[in-house]
């Protein structure tokens, strides 16, 4: 083979997964287990759970930082837009909320021949968000319910659903000796 350079079973391995494993890759999968959009609430919030908070959230493209070390590991940020209603029977405050989840997965190697993603679920610590209201009655009332904290339950709660979602399995695993079976002629 004097148009190649050689290298061990285990180089091969590494770099195959160096290749496979990109940023651009990564982030894919994760947009579509993340999806486009998806509505929280109505959810009862503040005293006698009289406010009814609805929400309507706007996934955006991740950002994606791949780390080489003895694992590929990737920190993935995911921007989201929220229009946010607190229905007060009386009064619907709106608020436009910016926020970004951020979670970290692993490249795995398994047998027999499979490349798999792990995403780690996102605790409500994982999720940041800016609210800003147009009202001080709006404020006040967002803080009194506790709605920042409401928000990053219920999201870090679906999207840990997402996750463990059979179509999201489907995007995390990669059957490399299918797709090498597929495509070898024996040409």
């Amino acid at each position: 083979m004097p148009d190649h350079d050689a290298m061990t079973y285990e180089e091969f391995g590494r770099r195959f997964f160096e290749i496979a494993v990109t940023e651009q890759r990564v982030g894919a999968a994760i947009a579509q287990i993340a999806g486009d959009e998806f509505t929280m609430g109505p959810m009862a919030q503040g005293p006698g759970k009289i406010a009814k908070v609805t929400a309507r959230v706007k996934v955006q493209d991740p950002a994606v930082t791949r780390k080489l070390g003895d694992q590929i590991t990737f920190n993935i940020q995911i921007p989201l837009e929220i229009e946010l209603v607190i229905d007060l029977r009386i009064d619907k405050p709106r608020f436009m909320v910016f926020g970004e989840i951020a979670l970290r997965a692993t490249a795995i190697a398994a047998h027999p021949l499979a490349l798999i993603l792990d995403v780690e679920k996102p605790r409500p610590s994982d999720i940041s968000i800016h609210i800003t209201s147009t009202t001080l009655r709006a404020e006040v009332l967002r803080i009194v319910g506790g709605v920042d904290a409401e928000i990053k339950r219920f999201i870090s709660q679906h999207v840990a659903g997402e996750i463990d979602s059979p179509e999201s399995a489907k995007a995390k695993i990669i059957d490399v000796g299918g797709q090498i079976d597929d495509v070898w002629t024996g040409v």
